[in-house]
């Protein structure tokens, strides 16, 4: 039996790959692990002020109060103390190119996109990139789980799930082809060039675009009917898991005509499980929103608005909106720069917590709501017996970015490596200069 204190663990952990280019994922050699006397943020509202969390073969066992739970010494291979540190579930980076870009200047490492109009058989799985250099600068953040996602057309392809810690994609994957991602055209332009305010004209292509996408579902529907379809048809053999209710319909649209049409194509074909991606407007539509079971990914709240008359703050009270309206919604934060910038999820979690949120909700709208929205709270986005152990700990705040400071982290109950370039970077150049 093994008692490590929390600096030993980093230290051990640190020593394989302090040089590495990537790090590599760590064999587990501990099978139950236990956390004692963290303050842990459960992630669906509850807290434990001082916590046991057990861990074994990768699940969580049990989350009991420590000032209880008598430790049995012999029952684990390591017990960590975490005292004055706090545990979250992995928060959840939705709707990224995460593992499928790499710089986005240069067009070689950027693989998200394919050609054409209709393309929901091309899979964002296979091309997940474990070997990114950016993905490991983000996990030092608690962003441990992603749902890449293909961009462009009118139906940019499938996304899936990934733990962000593995060999491969194989290794990797949490859940495989979670849902397709449609584009919904704007029903409105603006003439205006760049910063002017121009004119607000009807797009005169949407009801032409609507009508093929609309012509499109059908098609698929009467597709997935078939016993024995010949010849096989890829685009329409994706859609055959929407129809049946095992995927999400993700709709990436911002304003309230687009997200109104949205409904009512959702209500057309029976979708059993439509989210509107982006959101802008959705507080304006929640009663609708909530009579159809949508749930909202809420775009970037670090920009400026998008009319003229809005309160620049409108985009920070958003998720508080739909909190109070009642409308199921997760964070994201999808847009320019969108991969390297993944590492500050926790702080536009923070952000949405300065204005109205508690602290609970605000953790909730980066972990337990985006499980719930991808599909997967049954094995994370929570700190409950029987999910994965896939979560980590923080010296202080985790949505505050002056107090976020990811000491220890846990994939499926494996320990993963923290280090980076970045880190490898600052750590030479504080040696060479004997900074603190």
């Amino acid at each position: 039996m093994i008692i490590k204190t929390l600096l030993n663990i980093v230290f051990v952990l640190s020593l394989a790959t302090t040089y590495a280019q990537v790090p590599t994922p760590l064999t587990q050699k501990f099978k139950n692990i236990l956390l004692l006397n963290g303050f842990a943020h459960i992630g669906n509202g509850e807290t434990v002020t001082k916590s046991a969390i057990g861990i074994k073969d990768g699940k969580i066992d049990f989350v009991k109060n420590a000032l209880t739970y008598s430790v049995d010494k012999t029952e684990w291979d390591t017990i960590i103390d975490i005292k004055g540190k706090q545990v979250y579930p992995s928060f959840i980076a939705s709707n990224s190119t995460i593992g499928l870009t790499e710089i986005d200047a240069v067009r070689a490492t950027n693989d998200f996109r394919e050609t054409g109009l209709i393309n929901p058989h091309v899979r964002a799985l296979i091309a997940f990139n474990t070997d990114s250099k950016v993905l490991y600068t983000i996990r030092t953040n608690g962003v441990l789980i992603c749902q890449p996602t293909p961009r462009g057309g009118l139906i940019s392809g499938t996304s899936s799930v990934m733990n962000m810690d593995g060999w491969n994609w194989e290794d990797a994957v949490l859940k495989i082809d979670d849902g397709i991602h449609i584009n919904w055209p704007s029903k409105f332009t603006n003439t205006g060039w760049w910063a002017e305010p121009g004119e607000i004209k009807p797009n005169p292509k949407y009801k032409q675009t609507i009508t093929q996408l609309i012509e499109f579902f059908k098609k698929a529907i009467a597709y997935a009917q078939l016993k024995h379809p010949n010849p096989t048809d890829l685009k329409l053999k994706a859609m055959i898991n929407v129809f049946k209710g095992n995927q999400r319909v993700y709709f990436h649209t911002n304003f309230a005509p687009e997200i109104n049409d949205v409904i009512d194509f959702s209500r057309r074909f029976k979708l059993k499980y439509p989210v509107i991606v982006g959101g802008y407007d959705a507080y304006k539509l929640s009663e609708r929103l909530k009579e159809n079971h949508f749930s909202v990914m809420l775009e970037n709240p670090h920009h400026l608005p998008h009319f003229e008359g809005d309160l620049t703050s409108i985009v920070y009270e958003l998720p508080k909106k739909l909190q109070d309206a009642g409308v199921l919604f997760c964070i994201q934060n999808a847009g320019q720069m969108e991969v390297m910038n993944t590492r500050n999820l926790p702080f536009l979690a923070g952000t949405a917590m300065a204005y109205g949120l508690t602290e609970e909700q605000a953790i909730a709208s980066i972990s337990y709501n985006a499980a719930k929205i991808l599909n997967i709270d049954d094995k994370v986005g929570s700190i409950e017996k029987g999910k994965d152990a896939t979560l980590f700990v923080s010296d202080g705040n985790a949505l505050d970015m002056r107090t976020n400071n990811v000491v220890l982290a846990f994939v499926k109950g494996r320990f993963i490596d923290l280090s980076n370039h970045q880190k490898q970077l600052s750590e030479k150049y504080h040696n060479k200069y004997h900074l603190k």
